[in-house]
């Protein structure tokens, strides 16, 4: 009974979030874009492989396997499936994608660029496949193509701090949540996003970069908790998270090095850490019994000032994205 009263407690607690009372506030219902690239079935129509029938390491192989110049004709035909394809050559998906976003993010390196609903994008700072550290970031809710300019910011934060000496991803690569509404306190979009996470990750090894640092704002470290065990990373930082949906660290079926991070002004703290009915994320990463390396956050203000510059969580990633930090 005094179980069953827990569950009656925490499920009028997430129900109370959701409706706006302890932190969330609407926001606009989202489908997520999954999927081929635009322009697969020309591409496959040219007879050239099907992309998604091919791992990461398998599209490596072929493009390794053609002359430069047959890359750049299948780059200049296929622009907006080369420019997307993850184990492709990274300065041949530069080039593909300049050429897809025409003037849209000129003088940008852009790893990725879907125009599908909202539009997502992958851009990079950096030398993706010969710095000797990389470093992604996971954003949260209403990051897209439209709107890069709060996930840029904290790229080049974070790759200013480690001196130019790592190389920096900011993943827009999924449908995130408009607000922090239904979506927000459920995990279908992040279920989609951890796919083409992992993916991602794979991708960036098949390419040979370093083996990455991630860090996952907001309702992208449920992204993160969902891709955990089967994405490659060394180290998995969560900030502002509403919960990994998982009890702890240890069920994160991962190797890497899990740390969180929370300030006390954050409203991320007011949202209740339960699921119940699939309503909320679980456990606060920054608990103790969650199992985490606790990052000092004391001076970022806010739910959105991790990367601060002179911030002591700053500070701390930067550490962590050069391998540095224990």
């Amino acid at each position: 009974m005094r179980r069953f009263t827990r569950t009656l407690v925490a499920a009028a607690l997430t129900a109370t979030a959701v409706a706006g009372t302890a932190g969330w506030a609407s926001g606009s219902s989202q489908q997520p874009v999954t999927g081929a690239p635009v322009g697969t079935a020309q591409w496959r129509a040219d007879g050239l492989p099907d992309p998604e029938r091919m791992t990461p390491a398998q599209v490596a192989a072929y493009f390794g396997s053609l002359a430069p110049r047959r890359q750049r004709e299948l780059a200049a035909a296929h622009p907006t499936v080369v420019g997307n394809l993850d184990g492709a050559p990274p300065a041949l998906r530069y080039a593909a994608n300049a050429r897809a976003t025409g003037a849209g993010f000129a003088g940008q390196q852009v790893l990725a660029y879907d125009p599908r609903g909202r539009g997502q994008a992958v851009l990079v700072y950096g030398d993706l496949t010969k710095a000797a550290h990389v470093s992604v970031i996971v954003p949260g809710s209403d990051i897209d193509a439209g709107n890069l300019a709060p996930l840029t910011r904290k790229a080049t934060a974070l790759r200013e701090a480690t001196g130019g000496r790592t190389a920096v991803v900011a993943w827009a690569g999924y449908t995130t949540p408009v607000g922090v509404g239904l979506d927000a306190a459920t995990g279908g979009l992040a279920e989609a996003g951890a796919g083409r996470l992992t993916r991602f990750a794979e991708g960036l090894a098949a390419v040979g970069a370093a083996e990455p640092s991630v860090f996952c704002h907001s309702y992208g470290s449920v992204v993160c908790g969902l891709a955990a065990h089967d994405m490659k990373a060394e180290d998995l930082v969560v900030l502002g998270s509403p919960g990994m949906r998982t009890d702890n660290a240890a069920a994160l079926g991962t190797d890497a090095r899990v740390w969180a991070a929370k300030d006390p002004t954050d409203w991320i703290d007011r949202i209740p850490h339960v699921e119940v009915a699939g309503l909320g994320h679980g456990t606060d990463p920054t608990a103790p019994e969650f199992g985490a390396r606790r990052i000092d956050a004391a001076d970022a203000e806010g739910h959105d000032g991790y990367f601060a510059p002179g911030t002591a969580s700053l500070r701390t990633f930067a550490a962590i994205a050069e391998g540095v930090a224990r």
